[in-house]
């Protein structure tokens, strides 16, 4: 292996995170088709290309990511997150599994996959923050910037395996087959879980337990005005940015008039971004401010470009620019979050950032799906695009501000 390459893979060199690694990437492949399956499933066979009904789907698996901010950030800071991560991996499985028997069954309507999306929204709503933190219990803060861009990585490498696969199974032998293996998948990822070593795990200082714990977290973030301007910028591309499912379903079936495996290969071109951003973040060894400012600032464009896209192959293009960008942007947000926290509100923190990122989504996939049925798919990317822009001007105005203090303070010192 070259220096460069064992460079952006140094986290492999730990046990847990190797085993953790084999795990997640099945996992992860099973998730992607679980997710398209689920678009296709409402979009196509439970209503007529509706996609305020997606946008409601939507709205009911991220929606808890706020609702459950207390008990999801107590939990990654006060308990221990491998036990954890084995109960809510296990109930995601589980109701996989449910969701594919009822689908395949035929008896699947669309009341039940609102009933679905909220469940899996509550068990990920803990699962998210718990998992996150969890990586600094694999390989420790140093390395810490590059495990979590190679999470990204194994995320978003399954991001072009599992939505192909899932085209594929939709066309071949119908959507509920997507469900059922992303319930087996979850089987590996537990398999991972129990066979690392406990004694090497890096677990840092639990908080103590006070009222208030949560209410701590928002005071913490709110008091820096790094995280502050991090916050921010996550609810607006969060809440009216990522939201690709609608994006991507509407304007391949209203627009382009594709089918499914086409719309799953949509999908799959906007991985070979994300893994790129990905592969890029793992070579940065200390994230920076000014890189969230750029990244947004690209998503943004990279969202317009996608809203005037002439033919399927130039907004897949456009789309590989997106899924770049946004990967940047969030991987740069996870590791300045918690590097930038103490280890004992690290938990706190980060539901917090997960809870914003996702959260929002309640608020404005219902407003991006609206403009979608009257305006056009067009007319809802042109909103991601205005988040990604409005995002980068909340960035430059928050170092402008740094810059300002950083004179002044400069300034009193040669008074002195």
């Amino acid at each position: 292996m070259s220096e460069t390459a064992a460079g952006v893979f140094r986290s492999l060199r730990f046990f847990n995170y190797r085993v953790w690694a084999a795990g997640a990437i099945v996992s992860n492949i099973g998730t992607w088709m679980q997710r398209t399956a689920q678009d296709w499933l409402v979009l196509t066979e439970l209503t007529h290309h509706s996609a305020s009904a997606v946008s409601v789907v939507m709205s009911l698996q991220f929606g808890p990511q706020l609702l459950l901010l207390p008990v999801s950030g107590y939990a990654a800071d006060h308990l221990d997150r491998r036990k954890l991560l084995m109960f809510t991996q296990a109930a995601q499985g589980a109701l996989a599994l449910a969701l594919g028997v009822l689908t395949i069954a035929g008896i699947v309507q669309l009341w039940h996959v609102y009933v679905f999306a909220f469940l899996f929204g509550c068990v990920t709503a803990l699962d998210a923050p718990v998992r996150q933190t969890f990586v600094s219990d694999l390989v420790g803060d140093t390395e810490l910037p590059n495990a979590v861009a190679l999470n990204s990585t194994s995320f978003n490498l399954a991001r072009m395996v599992g939505p192909a696969v899932a085209g594929i199974l939709i066309a071949s032998i119908g959507t509920g087959w997507a469900f059922l293996l992303n319930g087996l998948s979850f089987i590996a990822v537990l398999t991972s879980l129990g066979f690392m070593r406990i004694h090497e795990l890096r677990r840092g200082p639990r908080a103590t337990r006070t009222r208030g714990g949560l209410a701590a977290g928002f005071r913490y973030v709110w008091a820096r005005p790094d995280l502050k301007a991090t916050v921010i910028m996550l609810f607006l591309i969060g809440t009216f940015g990522l939201n690709f499912p609608i994006f991507i379903s509407t304007m391949a079936v209203s627009v382009f008039h594709v089918g499914a495996s086409q719309y799953g290969a949509l999908s799959s071109m906007m991985a070979i971004g994300t893994v790129t951003g990905a592969l890029s973040s793992a070579h940065v060894s200390q994230p920076r401010f000014k890189s969230m400012l750029a990244s947004s600032a690209v998503f943004g464009l990279g969202c317009a470009i996608a809203a005037v896209a002439p033919n399927y192959w130039s907004f897949g293009a456009a789309l590989v620019v997106i899924g770049m960008a946004s990967l940047m942007f969030l991987t740069t947000t996870n590791s300045l979050m918690q590097l930038s926290t103490e280890p004992a509100m690290r938990g706190r923190v980060m539901a917090i950032r997960v809870g914003v990122a996702l959260g929002g989504t309640p608020l404005g996939a219902p407003i991006v799906g609206w403009v979608a049925d009257h305006w056009g798919p067009r007319w809802a990317i042109v909103v991601g695009a205005a988040s990604g822009l409005a995002a980068a001007l909340v960035a430059a105005r928050a170092l402008a501000v740094e810059r300002n203090r950083n004179r002044s303070r400069a300034a009193i010192a040669a008074e002195e």
